[in-house]
C-alpha cells in the first residue's frame, strides 16, 4: 500500500507560501507558510499534519487492539501535540504527546493501559517518527 501527498512551494522560505495535496484530495492545495508553520496565520505546516496522522493511527490501533480483546469503546478521543525544538539551529521535532481520553464500558485499568501502551507501540506512525513519544491515558 502506498499513499502520496504533493507539495508545492512559490517564493524564497520565509515570504513563499505552498500548497499540499493528498491522494484523497482531503487536503486539496492546503496551504501553508513561514507564518503558519512559526508565527501564527491561516494555513496547516507539516507539525500539524504529523500531529493529525500520529492521533488518527494511535486510535485506530487502539480501536483494532480493543476489538482483538473483544472488547468495543464507546468513544476513543486522542490529542497529539507535536513539539518542534528550533533552538538548536536546526529545527527538529522532539516530541509527540498522545493525550487520550476514552470510555470504554467494563474494562478494568490494567487491561485498559496495557492495550493503550501497546497500541502506542505498534502505531506504524509511533514507529516511524525518532522523536520521543509519550502517552497519558485516562479512562473515564
Amino acid at each position: 500500500m502506498k499513499r502520496t501527498a504533493t507539495a508545492v512551494w512559490n517564493g524564497n522560505g520565509k515570504d513563499g507560501n505552498g500548497n499540499l495535496t493528498t491522494q484523497s484530495t482531503t487536503l486539496n492545495k492546503a496551504q501553508y507558510s513561514y507564518k503558519t508553520r512559526f508565527e501564527e496565520g491561516v494555513g496547516t505546516n507539516p507539525e500539524e499534519l504529523i500531529a493529525a496522522a500520529h492521533a488518527g493511527c494511535y486510535t485506530m490501533a487502539l480501536a483494532f487492539a480493543l476489538q482483538g480483546a473483544g472488547i468495543t469503546p464507546e468513544s476513543l478521543e486522542t490529542t497529539s501535540t507535536i513539539t518542534l525544538d528550533v533552538s538548536s539551529g536546526a529545527p527538529t521535532i522532539t516530541s509527540s504527546h498522545l493525550v487520550l481520553k476514552a470510555k470504554i464500558p467494563g474494562i478494568d485499568n490494567a487491561k485498559f493501559l496495557e492495550l493503550a501502551k501497546g497500541a502506542e507501540q505498534g502505531c506504524p506512525v509511533s514507529r516511524v517518527l525518532k522523536a520521543e513519544i509519550t502517552l497519558d491515558a485516562t479512562l473515564l
